[in-house]
């Protein structure tokens, strides 16, 4: 059974989105979406200060399986990155919701707007028992 945080939002990409403060979120990826990919090997990310839209690709991760693709759950300017990913990626399995977030963005325009696209933690569920 994969571990869905309550106070998160999540894409049908299995990207997670939680508040930090203000129109700033923090993403990564999913508990069930580290257990579909298998150990982490590495995370490309992009630069702070990159502009991106909602989903749009802002990296890759690789696998020991595979090489998926990473995608902004919401639109904004990339202001912090996860500097621990580069020594330790298998973070992202070990703590996905904790050590392995990925990176934060400053939202563009309506934060609320752009998290009420997402799934809330209930539909999440359903949506990976599906």
């Amino acid at each position: 059974m994969s571990n869905v945080k309550e106070n998160c939002w999540y894409s049908k990409d299995h990207e997670w989105v939680e508040k930090v403060s203000g129109n700033v979120v923090r993403i990564g990826i999913s508990d069930f979406a580290q257990h579909q990919l298998g150990d982490i090997v590495f995370v490309e990310l992009p630069e702070e200060g990159t502009e991106v839209k909602a989903e749009e690709s802002i990296g890759t991760i690789e696998s020991v399986k595979t090489v998926s693709d990473l995608f902004s759950p919401v639109g904004g300017q990339i202001t912090k990155i996860n500097p621990q990913l580069n020594d330790e990626p298998e973070l992202v399995n070990s703590e996905p919701h904790d050590g392995g977030w990925m990176l934060e963005i400053e939202v563009a325009g309506n934060l609320e707007e752009q998290l009420s696209a997402l799934l809330n933690a209930e539909q999440y569920k359903k949506f990976i028992e599906e």
